[in-house]
């Protein structure tokens, strides 16, 4: 069994980046700059958006963290989005999610100028991923075929069961994985809060992408020996020996699951953090103007 270690591979394309950056201030060029907005003072949002700008100022890119109160009127929010949009300094701008309930999220999706949304949720740019044109992918599942690339897991003719259908993972890595390109060429099954009998379907997988957000939905029983699990999923389960009082863990029963596969992502420590590594990408593509 060979534990994907997402933390180093975040790393080394920060690495790569980071030389990008230096190349690019030598030959005179537009450095990268994202923008963030948060609303509020969720205090994960808070920590997740901090990161960002931290990963930003890392790799040598520009960064702007635009908070508004919770009680921004969302007049007020697409106002700023649009300036955004005008301001040709900024060639990524995300909004951090959740928003407050009086502001509509997709409204604010569809306000991003799709040349900008390096979150790869605007429609146009979703369109374009299912049409295999070139396009922001979002980044958790940008993040996930970057790891399968990187650690050379053949995926074709490969049976890939992705659990969950979420618009920001599950469905769009159900469309990637049966594209035509690598990694790709799967046969693809989505599984959902519905699928009934959802054992005998995994039990056929070649590679099993789990985000369906219940810890240690996956066990050892639904994985077949020497299957490649992605575990996507994070969760906060009690536990009392940690100081925070929980502690992370995946879908995927880890410890179980472990034995039966040639390749699994640990949590925390796989996906997580390419996630935000590729989000760095997703803003070099946005400068150098290589999707539109």
């Amino acid at each position: 069994m060979t534990s994907i270690d997402g933390k180093q591979t975040a790393q080394q394309i920060r690495e790569e980046l980071t030389l990008e950056v230096a190349r690019i201030k030598e030959q005179g060029g537009k450095v990268p700059h994202l923008a963030a907005i948060l609303v509020g003072n969720d205090p994960a949002s808070e920590a997740y958006v901090r990161n960002k700008v931290k990963d930003c100022e890392q790799v040598g890119y520009g960064s702007t963290l635009v908070r508004f109160a919770p009680d921004i009127t969302q007049a007020a929010l697409l106002a700023k989005i649009e300036e955004i949009n005008q301001d040709d300094d900024i060639d990524g701008v995300i909004v951090q999610l959740p928003l407050p309930d009086h502001i509509n999220p997709e409204k604010i999706t569809f306000a991003i100028d799709p040349k900008k949304d390096v979150d790869g949720f605007h429609p146009t740019n979703v369109g374009r991923m299912a049409k295999g044109l070139p396009t922001y992918i979002s980044a958790t599942p940008l993040g996930i075929l970057q790891l399968l690339e990187r650690y050379k897991i053949e995926t074709a003719g490969k049976h890939c069961v992705v659990i969950g259908r979420s618009d920001i993972v599950g469905t769009p890595m159900s469309i990637l994985m049966s594209r035509k390109a690598y990694p790709g060429n799967c046969t693809v099954t989505i599984c959902h809060s519905r699928t009934q009998n959802m054992a005998t379907i995994t039990l056929q997988a070649d590679i099993i992408i789990a985000a369906i957000g219940k810890a240690h939905f996956v066990t050892a029983d639904m994985v077949k020996e020497g299957a490649i699990v992605i575990d996507v999923g994070i969760n906060r389960v009690e536990d009392a020996s940690k100081k925070s009082g929980f502690a992370l863990t995946g879908d995927v029963d880890f410890d179980s699951v472990a034995e039966k596969c040639s390749y699994i992502t640990p949590v925390p420590g796989g996906v997580g953090p390419m996630t935000r590594a590729a989000l760095l990408y997703n803003t070099m593509l946005a400068a150098k103007g290589e999707v539109y």
